[in-house]
């Protein structure tokens, strides 16, 4: 009987025959390597060497892929967004969790308009290799990629994960969020900063969730962020935007965009963050868990561009008593 070696394959044991290359284990799984990034032994393979790294007996690797975690013709062409050198129009970024499936999924982003997708990164199930992905569904090179962190608690575990993702798919425009417990999903604003500062050391540009806080926001900025993302509410709330001041004093003191993410729950929510001057929203739960989600889908497409033409357009004063809109003179 041949040598084999002993593997843990994304936790589980398995065995190869010696001399076998990463690049062998991933076909003996039926996986494209052009979905995949590896990491052997706590170090991350380039892609590109796959074929050359011989595996060892008692090796331990991780194989991730992106799973669920559109041009826009209508919107005003002038009213674009640019985050770290990248142009959008739509203002609108939608996450991928929580679907029924995939193209449940693929319908939502088509009616959102959405141009950004969020995705989380993990483990690929070997034991199902042939199992549909999220790429099958929503196309990568129409759809920008944002990685994220979520379920990340620790600075570390959010740049291992974004390593991986940079692997796996070569994006280093990526959305950083470290959680600070899992009750109230709010960040640890000190791990989050320090991740940043890593991330963007290494060449990541780094879109951060952060508490709705202007000298929080203002210390990611200088930390490397390429856009601060304030909560308006707890994750998957759906509680709408709960400090209007806290939002609009960060984005009057903000150099890079700034989009509210998390506690959306219906359209009026999402208009309402872009009232206050924020460049865009992100959001998956309110779409996602709505009745009909690619109806809300469409309602949260119109109530952004509703709440950025409002806010472009400026507002009335408001006023202690009324004020009548028709004239008084000539009255019968």
């Amino acid at each position: 009987m041949a040598a084999e070696l002993s593997l843990t394959v994304n936790g589980e044991p398995r065995r190869i025959a010696a001399g076998a290359s990463i690049a062998d284990l991933v076909q003996s799984l039926e996986l494209n390597p052009l979905k995949v990034a590896v990491e052997r032994n706590g170090a991350i393979v380039p892609r590109s060497t796959l074929a050359d790294v011989a595996l060892a007996d008692g090796d331990v690797l991780e194989i991730v892929h992106f799973v669920g975690g559109g041009e826009d013709n209508t919107m005003t062409k002038d009213d674009s967004w640019t985050v770290a050198g990248r142009t959008f129009r739509s203002r609108l970024i939608v996450g991928t969790g929580k679907y029924r499936d995939f193209a449940q999924n693929a319908a939502a982003v088509a009616a959102s308009g959405a141009e950004i997708v969020t995705v989380a990164v993990r483990r690929v199930n070997v034991s199902d290799p042939k199992a549909p992905m999220l790429t099958d569904f929503i196309d990568p090179a129409k759809i920008t990629y944002l990685p994220n962190t979520a379920g990340c608690f620790t600075a570390d575990e959010a740049i291992r994960t974004l390593r991986l993702a940079r692997e796996a798919g070569g994006w280093d425009l990526v959305k950083l969020e470290v959680l600070g417990e899992a009750r109230t999903l709010y960040p640890d604003m000190r791990e989050t900063l320090k991740a940043t500062e890593v991330l963007a050391g290494e060449g990541f540009l780094p879109m951060v969730y952060c508490v709705d806080d202007p000298i929080a926001a203002k210390q990611l900025e200088d930390a490397g962020a390429v856009a601060v993302m304030p909560l308006g509410a707890p994750i998957g709330s759906g509680l709408g935007i709960q400090n209007r001041v806290t939002i609009r004093l960060i984005v009057e003191g903000a150099g890079v965009p700034v989009l509210v993410d998390a506690g959306v729950g219906t359209a009026s929510d999402a208009a309402v963050a872009m009232e206050l001057g924020c460049d865009g929203v992100l959001m998956n739960t309110a779409i996602a868990e709505a009745k009909d989600p690619i109806l809300m889908a469409r309602a949260m497409k119109l109530a952004v561009e509703a709440g950025r033409d409002a806010y472009r357009a400026g507002r009335m004063a408001t006023r202690k008593y009324a004020d009548p809109s028709s004239p008084l003179a000539g009255l019968i």
